[in-house]
């Protein structure tokens, strides 16, 4: 059985080819299982939709495997199609989101066969052996699968406890020489090392998050926290090291540092092995570290973290609530110089039209980050599917056809696509591109005006930085 998988390119106007860590994990598990199974990678060489189709049509494969997150629902509906036209008894399986947070509406709008739900390196083993040996895909939990006019699921998969056991991602199965040349467009500003010598690989130390934001999907939800120990983070990045030269690592979870104990453990495992010569990017909360935190703030420095992402969203309680961010305006400013007085860049992100937002709102959260002296990533609220604000943009009948909302409305969070405030649409973009502007021009970005929402790199901050990178 030849089984074909796709790493789909959601944003073809980006010059970052970022490695795919799930789909990584998948075809790692797909691999030591024995199948035999080829990778289409669309968004490391930009493929063009009439390439994509002209592949499909000339490769021979028995099953196809992709997955996506829920704003890709556009592309998940075309390639499914795409598959169909070569063949319609090929079994198309996808994963992440698009495929945990709507199963039964992807399956009876799409020509998707068998949506994996939640964590998937168990399911497409088992998933696959059925299929195979063409048995029962009642005895495989974890999915939700079409039959005959009805749409089946079988109930939840347990959760890998021990995420140390989880094999590392084989990068040999990419065009890793590819994604390197590459990585230099993926690693934030400023540059702690020259622009062209820059070789950055991504890890995966936790996988989920102990908090529900209000806006925040992913395929875990709900589901618990779960961290690699230190030792086995460390040894990955060693391997990565040795095999790769790698000078950089970029945590890509959904939160990394949970725990201080756990934080300064990896810390010391880091310093031990010696792998802080290398450079590390990773994210917490908004109240991570307080007042009495800069110690281990400082060995975080050490270690190599460089670059924190944590994110404020709003400056305002209401909308804070709203969102069940659960943190301050005040422990973010706290958190904020902390790291800074201990030599680390800070990135946040902001999320502009809540129902609850207006002028004031919208003002008093950049005041907090011009105090902060951050340049924020911004995004437009962008409900998706298995959140709470989705459920009230369908309430509030600002969603009324959810196929056409996937299809047409929903986007990048750069976009404003849906207006759930009582505010006018322009006056909120307007607020929000003065406000950039000047932090722009505080901070001396020198960012252009179509840059200053999208602006391809992630840009961090420290309000010491020209006595940090003198010393660097």
């Amino acid at each position: 059985m030849k089984i074909l998988a796709i790493n789909i390119c959601l944003r073809p106007y980006l010059k970052q080819t970022y490695p795919p860590m799930g789909l990584g994990y998948i075809l790692t598990a797909i691999n030591r299982a024995g199948f035999d199974c080829e990778l289409l990678d669309i968004d490391a060489h930009r493929y063009s939709d009439s390439e994509v189709e002209k592949i499909i049509r000339t490769k021979k494969f028995d099953v196809a495997v992709f997955g996506c997150i829920v704003t890709g629902y556009k592309i998940v509906k075309w390639l499914a199609d795409t598959i169909k036209q070569k063949d319609k008894k090929i079994p198309i399986i996808v994963g992440n989101s698009v495929a945990t947070s709507i199963p039964e509406f992807l399956l009876s709008k799409t020509k998707v066969d068998i949506a994996v739900m939640g964590e998937g390196d168990l399911t497409i083993i088992e998933l696959l052996s059925v299929i195979a040996n063409n048995g029962p895909l009642e005895e495989v939990k974890g999915i939700c699968f079409k039959k005959s006019q009805n749409v089946i699921r079988t109930g939840e998969r347990p959760l890998i406890s021990e995420i140390d056991q989880i094999p590392n991602v084989d990068w040999g199965l990419f065009d890793t020489d590819l994604y390197l040349d590459r990585s230099k467009d993926g690693v934030p500003r400023p540059y702690l090392i020259d622009y062209n010598s820059v070789r950055a690989m991504p890890v995966v130390s936790a996988r989920g998050c102990l908090y529900e934001c209000s806006f925040c999907y992913h395929v875990f939800k709900g589901r618990g926290y779960r961290s690699r120990s230190p030792k086995s983070i460390c040894e990955e990045i060693k391997q990565l090291k040795a095999r790769y030269n790698i000078n950089f690592i970029n945590f890509r979870d959904d939160l990394t540092f949970y725990s201080k104990a756990h934080c300064s453990a990896l810390c010391d495992e880091i310093i031990k092995g010696g792998l802080n010569d290398l450079i590390y990017s990773a994210c917490t909360r908004a109240d991570f570290l307080g007042e009495g935190d800069f110690e281990l703030a400082q060995k975080m420095k050490k270690a190599g973290f460089n670059y924190i992402l944590y994110s404020l969203e709003s400056a305002d309680p209401e909308i804070l609530k709203a969102m069940n961010k659960r943190i301050s305006a005040d422990r973010f400013k706290i958190q904020s110089r902390v790291l800074h007085e201990a030599g680390i860049f800070t990135e946040t992100s902001l999320v502009f039209g809540y129902p609850q937002e207006t002028a004031k709102t919208i003002q008093k959260t950049f005041d907090v980050c011009f105090e902060a002296g951050i340049y924020p990533s911004v995004g437009y609220i962008t409900p998706q599917p298995g959140t709470a604000i989705y459920d009230y943009a369908k309430n509030e009948k600002k969603i009324c056809d959810e196929e056409e909302y996937l299809i047409e409305v929903i986007g990048d969070r750069q976009d404003f696509r849906i207006n759930l405030t009582q505010m006018d649409q322009q006056e909120i973009e307007s607020l929000v591109k003065e406000n950039l502007a000047a932090l722009s021009g505080r901070l001396n970005l020198q960012l252009s005006e179509n840059k200053l929402i999208k602006t391809e790199q992630s840009i961090f901050m420290n309000q010491g930085a020209d006595k940090w990178l003198k010393e660097i």
